[in-house]
């Protein structure tokens, strides 16, 4: 039998994950469109991540470019022009953020708990968007696959992050669409806050429980902010009333 999992307690320090948690990536959809490729986003983006993961386990740290590049490549069926995938890629300089992410950023910050972000994006690409969204000011660390030499959800990425934020891991959570993100900050001792605004529904007959759930980031940040202070006051919280 395994043992009993920790209880939750309140983060001292919430990261958070960038593309489709505080990035909004739907307005690359015109950039595919306008080189011939309607539809294409969504494939794109997961081939990405599975292509990074999977350079990831076999020991190679992918440059995100490089493999955005080739992803695309490979959903046009070759047909892109090197002028077209430029086109698609330009996108990512002008992405906003999702329109719940700086109250969500504002809340922890003002309640005194340290912020940061972890992404696989270009260390550049993301400061640019933190400052653009007017959401850098609550940013304390950014810390990117380049800096840990792997991929999410590889241990090593959060381990590297918990480090840089100053916190052991139990008292660093990650906040992500993503339940495999939550699932791979669970496995290495963090707290997990898992936002249903991408996928709908958690899926914990697959991934391991978040300890938060909300329809959105403030959700997510105030579910955070009530666990208890110390192992022992509660469990987890669950703002979308499910199980």
């Amino acid at each position: 039998m395994q043992p009993a999992a920790p209880q939750p307690v309140r983060p001292q320090a919430v990261v958070f994950d960038v593309l489709e948690t505080l990035m909004d990536l739907a307005p690359m959809s015109a950039r595919f469109a306008q080189v011939g490729f309607t539809g294409l986003l969504r494939p794109w983006f997961l081939r990405l991540q599975r292509d990074c993961m999977a350079l990831a386990l076999s020991g190679d740290s992918p440059d995100f470019r490089t493999a955005a590049r080739q992803a695309l490549r490979v959903e046009t069926e070759q047909r892109a022009s090197e002028d077209a995938l430029d086109h698609v890629l330009e996108g990512f300089e002008g992405l906003p953020a999702h329109p719940d992410a700086q109250e969500a950023l504002r809340t922890l910050d003002e309640a005194g708990v340290r912020v940061g972000c972890l992404s696989v994006g270009e260390e550049a690409t993301v400061r640019a968007f933190l400052e653009r969204a007017e959401l850098a000011p609550y940013v304390r660390e950014l810390v990117t696959a380049a800096d840990t030499g792997t991929w999410k959800p590889a241990p090593e990425v959060y381990r590297v992050a918990a480090e840089r934020m100053g916190t052991s891991a139990a008292r660093t959570a990650l906040v992500a669409v993503h339940a495999w993100d939550c699932h791979g900050a669970k496995r290495a001792g963090w707290t997990a806050g898992w936002c249903a605004r991408l996928e709908g529904r958690h899926g914990a007959e697959l991934f391991v429980r978040p300890d938060v759930t909300g329809r959105d980031l403030p959700e997510v940040a105030a579910g955070l902010l009530a666990l208890p202070g110390s192992p022992g006051e509660a469990g987890a919280v669950n703002a979308l009333g499910a199980p």
